[in-house]
């Protein structure tokens, strides 16, 4: 998913909101406020904890595997027998639904292949290491059979009273399903829950944070204000979303094999300058994913890196794998429902190739670059030539002045200039040092032992300025450790002295991409933004369209008509809101953010974690119905009593045109 623990592609990640916080707090109107709003973002975070954690990993990851063995391995089905189903050769003109296999899937990838896949897999090869690749690949796989069982229930029990625009999803699944066992009222309420974080999740993560981040983006890289990156958005996105699910669908088709050949093309460039390194980096990915008894062995703790247990890295891929694909969250059925078929089992094959795109083909290439180019593991950018001008100090208190117990920070000279291919990587002019402003740096120390990368090795952070001297310098954070940290040292015996860049999530993707081809990675990003964010909302606007219909479809087609207006006039005036919101306040001096993309993230993130907690029961409540019909429709197939014709032309898959039978 692509706003999931998503790291927003600022260069500048953490430090920028807390800059921002902070002059938020210093705002005297909104004192009050901000305490309030504080001690909620807490709550909800400790919910989100809760929400997210290993325990919701082990479900999906048991769920997954349950259903992989259950289909006998549908995978194969969904790479074979649906990749048939996309190119037309089982559509029919009388078939219920709106929207062709293709578009389906597209609509449903483009809520999920973005900015979130290529930022999780930058910091699961960041913090676990090249092994997270691995668990990533796995659970791809078993992601698979999740998208197929989810969407083929959701297909079983779709509204098709309107042949033409179809009603779908889980919280159709549950209400139907409880009704058959004559429990209609506790359905009826479990989907009203999965609704409204459903569309807590529509406004938020699927368009809010994406209108946040593509208009801090092009500000941040070309200067163009907040605002009118909005007025764009919101004028694009209500033209398509006004259409209807057809226009939905038709766009997505084209946006998404769009942005996702521009990426391709991107990464396969760069690995084709590094071709050699790929048999070794596919070596290195599986040596390190796996465990000691059977030949593992963790990567090396050099440069950047400070190293990973294989716990720690399959966890982070687990994570990754399981949340970027969306799979078993409950959204793409959505998408899905709206395909023309009159089987419901064909749909969710084809939903089994999501996964497959999503994780195993667009997480491995954005893994072999990072790789590649050595940026998971890159050297310093600068150095401090000796010990006299970086020293290891204990930290006190800002308030009191007290000293901190068991707490250390820096205290260091002026930054000296960047290394000559840092410079280069960065487009540095001539007589420049090549520093940001607010950018993050750390030096590597070694104190008490982490235990998740089985190491001693840690980072003492800071955030660069220029202050009033003309000079770079670095105000540095704190670090909690019983023993006292020294630098790390060279095989040599010199202590490590260097300066680390601290890229972060999508950035480390960019700065890989700039490592290969500087300026590449802005441009890239910057590009994959736009096209990312539009498909993304336009995808989760119908998700949301959806779970109003579900409360007011019952009043009759005129209310729900009327209330899904309602929803999208107030779903497009919210992407302009949220960019002038991304606008700084009180002028240029006195800065005060009403809200910030950490906060649409958290809330979006409730919802998503409170959709997959009732989506994963769900799942195992009917996944018995699904399975039957699975190895029915499966056993069909195999005696061919399925109707085939010849597959469409690729203009009429795309473009949504009936097949002939």
């Amino acid at each position: 998913m692509r706003y999931q623990f998503a790291i927003s592609v600022h260069l500048c990640d953490d430090v920028r909101y807390k800059t921002r916080r902070q002059r938020f707090e210093n705002t005297y109107f909104f004192h009050n406020i901000n305490g309030v709003s504080m001690a909620l973002s807490d709550l909800i975070n400790s919910i989100n904890g809760v929400l997210f954690s290993e325990w919701t990993v082990y479900a999906l990851l048991l769920t997954g595997l349950v259903f992989t063995v259950w289909s006998g391995f549908g995978q194969y089905r969904a790479l074979t027998h649906g990749v048939s189903v996309i190119r037309g050769k089982f559509d029919g003109h009388d078939d219920p639904g709106a929207i062709n296999h293709f578009q389906a899937l597209s609509a449903a990838l483009s809520a999920t292949v973005g900015l979130g896949n290529i930022a999780g897999v930058a910091i699961a090869v960041a913090l676990g290491g090249p092994g997270a690749i691995f668990w990533m690949w796995i659970i791809g796989i078993l992601g698979m059979s999740l998208k197929m069982t989810e969407v083929t229930q959701s297909m079983l029990y779709r509204n098709t009273d309107d042949p033409e625009n179809p009603h779908g999803g889980p919280m159709f699944v549950v209400k139907k399903g409880f009704a058959e066992w004559g429990l209609a009222p506790i359905g009826t309420a479990i989907g009203g829950l999965f609704v409204i974080t459903l569309i807590i999740s529509a406004i938020t993560g699927g368009n809010m944070f994406q209108a946040w981040n593509v208009a801090d983006i092009t500000y941040t890289y070309f200067g163009v204000p907040q605002v009118l990156t909005g007025v764009v958005l919101t004028v694009l996105v209500g033209l398509v979303i006004l259409g209807g699910i057809k226009r939905i669908g038709a766009v997505a088709g084209r946006i998404v094999p769009l942005m996702c050949a521009l990426y391709v093309i991107a990464a396969v460039v760069v690995l084709a300058m590094n071709f050699t390194q790929i048999p070794s980096m596919l070596m290195l990915i599986i040596k390190s994913g796996l465990p000691d008894f059977l030949g593992g062995e963790s990567a090396d703790a050099t440069g950047a890196f400070l190293g990973g247990t294989f716990a720690y890295a399959a966890m982070w891929g687990v994570k990754r794998a399981l949340f970027s694909s969306e799979a078993g969250q409950g959204s793409s059925p959505i998408a899905h429902s709206a395909a023309k078929t009159n089987e419901p089992v064909r749909e969710g094959i084809v939903a089994g190739l999501e996964p497959f795109i999503d994780t195993i083909v667009v997480c491995t290439l954005t893994a072999l670059v990072i790789l590649s180019t050595g940026a998971y593991n890159r050297d310093s950018e600068s150095k401090f030539t000796s010990a006299e001008s970086v020293q290891i100090v204990q930290a006190t208190d800002s308030k009191s002045g007290d000293l901190l117990a068991d707490t250390w920070t820096l205290q260091t000279s002026p930054l000296p200039r960047m290394t000559i291919e840092s410079r280069k990587i960065r487009l540095t002019a001539e007589n420049a040092a090549g520093w940001r402003e607010g950018e993050t740096v750390f030096l590597v120390v070694a104190a008490d032992m982490d235990e998740n990368t089985g190491r001693d090795l840690r980072k003492i952070t800071g955030t660069v300025s220029f202050n009033e001297n003309d000079q770079w310098v670095v105000s540095w954070n704190s670090l909690s450790s019983v023993s006292k940290p020294h630098f790390r040292q060279h095989d040599d015996g010199t202590p490590d002295l260097g300066l680390y860049g601290d890229y972060a999530g999508a950035s480390m993707t960019a700065y890989a991409f700039d490592r290969q081809f500087p300026g590449l990675g802005k441009w890239l990003v910057s590009i994959a933004a736009w096209l990312f964010a539009i498909s993304t909302m336009i995808s989760w606007s119908y998700y949301g369209e959806q779970g109003i219909y579900y409360f007011f479809g019952t009043r009759g087609e005129g209310s729900a008509k009327i209330a899904v207006f309602i929803y999208k006039i107030t779903y497009v005036l919210l992407i302009l809101l949220t960019t002038i919101l991304a606008m700084p306040l009180f002028g240029p001096d006195k800065k005060a953010f009403i809200a910030t993309d950490h906060e649409l993230d958290m809330w979006t993130t409730l919802g998503l974690g409170v959709m997959l907690v009732v989506n994963i029961p769900i799942m195992w409540l009917f996944g018995a119905k699904a399975m039957k019909e699975y190895h029915q429709y499966v056993g069909r197939l195999k005696r061919g009593e399925l109707h085939s014709h010849k597959a469409s032309s690729i203009t009429d898959i795309v473009e949504g045109h009936d097949a002939e039978d």
